[in-house]
């Protein structure tokens, strides 16, 4: 089932974008790109959004800045004393020797090795990571809302063609029981053409080969396995919690009935109403990919 979700925010120097994604899948398949370097973020993330979808390839982006801030910037005492001392024996060589010196000013000392520390705290990614995670959780109550919206779409689509479903069943129903009649009339003509021809045939060996023929061709199982299943589809569909899964099976059957059906048929009408079962099944088929 489809769906999308979007973050957008600022918190402990840092802002971030993010997109949360969901397409049709026959499992789950959650792929993350998340900053790895926030210890403890793609497992929490995973485990928060596996919590709202358990079916669909479902994809999260998201993309961390570091926002510009001046950094702070310390006087280093004992480089200091340790430059100003050097300095002052330099000036005295040089004043022995008469050798001239520009003066000094306070940014040219600054600027040598080590007088200025600009420090570098430990980060802790404990509270950006409890951001993160709530934003995801967010994100994941949209994508929900999204899909059930859709759901409910879909689930009125299912019960339609479910009770299109049941017209089909019931048409090839009346079909077979105008068939039976048919079929009855027909078996007997032939069991006397059979009879008429046929020198020292055994009756009840012709008898038996008919009456098989008969079985062969009724669909009164298929007809109640098809009821069956489509009983439990509608209950499948009103159920709370993923279905998808059970939902695809049911089609399956579904479809093996309608094939037998179909190659049972022996009348035109009968391959028709089982053509149209098996169109019909497809189009359901379809719509289940998207049911989680």
């Amino acid at each position: 089932m489809t769906g999308f979700a979007s973050s957008a925010g600022s918190a402990h120097g840092y802002s971030w974008t993010a997109e949360l994604r969901s397409v049709n899948g026959k499992g789950l398949d959650l792929r993350l790109r998340v900053p790895d370097w926030i210890d403890g973020l793609e497992p929490a993330v995973r485990g928060t959004i596996s919590g709202y979808v358990q079916r669909g390839n479902v994809t999260l982006n998201l993309r961390l800045t570091r926002e510009e801030q001046g950094a702070a910037v310390a006087v280093n005492p004992a480089q200091l004393d340790a430059v100003l001392n050097a300095l002052t024996v330099i000036e005295t060589a040089a004043q022995d020797r008469n050798v001239p010196l520009a003066p000094m000013r306070a940014t040219d000392i600054a600027n040598m090795r080590g007088v200025l520390d600009t420090p570098i705290a430990e980060e802790d990614t404990g509270p950006l990571k409890a951001v993160l995670t709530q934003a995801c959780n967010e994100m994941g109550q949209a994508l929900q809302d999204m899909r059930l919206s859709e759901g409910a779409a879909l689930k009125d689509i299912l019960e339609r063609q479910l009770a299109e479903m049941v017209g089909h069943v019931e048409d090839a129903a009346a079909i077979a029981a105008q068939r039976a009649e048919a079929m009855a009339a027909s078996l007997k003509a032939n069991l006397a053409k059979v009879m008429d021809s046929a020198d020292g045939a055994d009756p009840d060996r012709v008898a038996q080969e008919l009456a098989l023929i008969t079985v062969k061709a009724d669909i009164t199982e298929e007809l109640d396995r098809l009821q069956a299943h489509i009983a439990s589809a509608r209950d499948l569909i009103a159920a709370k919690g993923p279905v998808g899964r059970k939902l695809d099976f049911l089609m399956q059957e579904f479809n093996r009935e309608a094939n037998t059906l179909c190659s049972k048929s022996q009348h035109a009408e009968l391959t028709k109403s089982g053509l149209a079962l098996k169109v019909l099944i497809d189009q359901m088929r379809e719509q289940v990919q998207n049911v989680e």
